[in-house]
């Protein structure tokens, strides 16, 4: 593939009941021998359904496994004793399965196949992957999803956290293009426009959507078709600029020192909000959808502490220190700061 190709996803569906048809999307897709690698407890909860749904579809499952580790080496040493035939692999389950099966299919050269059992990052939709390697989470390339495969009846049953940090890693986008844009303006990278337009488009789609309760299927359909959307704007750029910005590397930050750090989606869409505030950029937007779906009030169950946001917005920076972001400057580090203990809304959910 030269380097002005994409990869986009052969298969996208977005809707419910999709579990019991995955046997069909593969067969109709000419694969026919996998493998499934699911997270921890999913055998049970949906291991009879997918089990079936291929049989029925003359599928073969060559061998499925629970899978709770993001291990560089666990990973290699699994992929090479997967059997030959073996033309696709599928993750199933949250991120650390997804990330582990992305990467398989990325060093054997084979689709993947992408099933997240919750919405809480577009990790379901992006070519990299978080692996642990040498004992620090590293970011590696990976492999675009062949096929994404999303029941929003399975979605619902997640525990709702992961909706909130579903919510809170879509308006990210809001910020991250911000950035990505204020990154060209200063002389640093180049925008790729159309990478740009996907990933707002994304974000809007995604705030404009009239809902009542977040557990409604449209709001969560637009709410998982924004997410893919944003791995595909990644895929496009080469890079995660267009929806990785400064409030990505609050979150990184935080995960460096934290002992129990919160859900990504959780730290990135308080760091969304940060940013939005003090560059005056659509920063009510991103209140109101907080306040509507009631992100800021599970935030505030949380213990969060203001001074871990201050270190973690000071060091920011060095967390992703070739790209030129807002946080790269000291000016908007101390806004940022100061904003932790000015803002009503913050200090509604930092202590």
């Amino acid at each position: 593939m030269s380097k002005d190709e994409i990869s986009i996803p052969s298969i996208l569906k977005i809707e419910r009941g999709v579990t019991s048809h995955i046997g069909d999307f593969l067969r109709d897709e000419g694969i026919t021998q996998v493998v499934l690698l699911l997270g921890n407890g999913l055998t049970e909860m949906f291991g009879a359904t997918v089990f079936e749904s291929c049989e029925k579809a003359g599928v073969s499952i060559l061998h499925h496994q629970e899978m709770d580790t993001v291990d560089f080496n666990d990973i290699t040493d699994l992929a090479f004793e997967l059997p030959n035939k073996t033309q696709a692999v599928i993750g199933m389950g949250g991120g650390k399965v997804i990330d582990a099966a992305k990467y398989i299919g990325y060093i054997l050269r084979i689709p993947f196949i992408s099933i997240p059992t919750s919405s809480s990052s577009d990790g379901f939709s992006s070519s990299s992957a978080s692996l642990t390697v040498d004992g620090h989470r590293k970011s590696v390339p990976a492999k675009m999803a062949y096929g994404i495969l999303v029941d929003t009846d399975v979605i619902k049953s997640a525990p709702v956290k992961f909706l909130y940090s579903g919510v809170g890693d879509m308006v990210a986008k809001i910020s991250s293009t911000y950035d990505w844009q204020h990154e060209e303006d200063m002389g640093f990278g180049e925008v790729n426009d159309f990478a740009f337009m996907i990933a707002k488009k994304a974000a809007n789609s995604f705030v404009r959507t009239p809902f009542e309760s977040i557990d409604e299927d449209l709001f969560l359909k637009e709410l998982l078709d924004s997410l893919a959307m944003s791995g595909i704007a990644n895929e496009i750029a080469g890079s995660s600029a267009p929806t990785s910005g400064s409030e990505h590397m609050i979150s990184h930050a935080l995960d460096s020192f934290l002992e129990r750090p919160q859900l990504h989606g959780v730290q990135v869409g308080i760091g969304t909000y940060i940013m939005c505030k003090i560059t005056d950029h659509r920063w009510k937007r991103v209140d109101n959808i907080f306040t509507k779906t009631g992100f800021w009030d599970y935030c505030a169950t949380l213990d969060l502490k203001a001074e871990d946001y201050s270190k973690a917005i000071d060091m920011a920076p060095s967390m992703k220190p070739h790209r030129h972001t807002y946080l790269h400057e000291e000016k908007y580090r101390q806004l940022a700061k100061d904003l932790l203990t000015t803002d009503e809304k913050l200090k509604a959910i930092l202590h």
